[in-house]
């Protein structure tokens, strides 16, 4: 039995995976801003940019002004949102609270110092990255360093947590990234949290991690609000 033949006014679907790979890209790019707050573009900048067609850049515009990080006007393309500093401090509020219960939970296991080769290979790579003062580097070691510590602690509904508010904060701390002292503080901090998980000290993992937060997210902020990129 041959199947029905193709009317010819049947519309032909574009290449599966165009919309999402054009939102990838331009995510990617304003989290790491390489397209800052306050860039303006119009659809056809970004879809010759990106090497693709119009419609899959106007579905992934549409996602991304879903999550907050565009803004569409009419005619006039799309403009990046601002990094808000209220924002920012709700965020650490977040982190503040889940990040240092995760420290905690590592240490309280059976084996606190089995399974941390992520972690001290994440310390290694700030350590190396801070001596070569080489920022971008740090910044990824960084990352890996705090998201290895919540995928590793055993609570996945805490690591959901803390992936949702994970793509804002990673914008914020790429935006200040040369705004800041090289962070030799933030590079011995987190070695002396590896080392209270390692050794089972489960309630000085807690307080360290906390107290190392609460320092960041207050530097962090207070340069946003400096910047007045909240305004832009």
């Amino acid at each position: 039995m041959t199947s029905a033949p193709r009317s010819r006014h049947t519309e032909v679907p574009r290449a599966p995976g165009a919309a999402e790979l054009a939102h990838a890209r331009l995510k990617t790019l304003i989290l790491d801003n390489a397209l800052p707050p306050g860039a303006q573009r119009l659809e056809s900048e970004l879809a010759l940019q990106l090497g693709l067609s119009r419609t899959p850049v106007r579905e992934a515009l549409v996602r991304l002004q879903q999550e907050g990080l565009v803004e569409i006007t009419p005619r006039h393309g799309m403009r990046v949102q601002p990094i808000a500093a209220a924002d920012m401090r709700e965020i650490y509020e977040v982190l503040n609270s889940l990040e240092p219960t995760a420290a905690e939970l590592l240490a309280r296991r059976p084996d606190p110092a089995a399974g941390l080769e992520r972690l001290d290979a994440a310390c290694a790579a700030m350590e190396q990255a801070l001596a070569a003062q080489d920022r971008r580097a740090w910044a990824a070691a960084d990352e890996a360093f705090h998201l290895g510590l919540v995928e590793l602690c055993g609570n996945r509904r805490l690591a959901g947590m803390v992936m949702q508010v994970w793509d804002q904060s990673h914008r914020a701390r790429m935006f200040t990234l040369h705004q800041r002292p090289l962070p030799a503080r933030s590079t011995a901090e987190h070695r002396r949290v590896l080392d209270a998980i390692a050794a089972g000290e489960a309630e000085r993992a807690r307080e360290l991690y906390h107290r190392h937060r609460r320092r960041s997210g207050a530097e962090l902020v207070s340069l946003i609000e400096r910047s007045g990129v909240a305004w832009l």
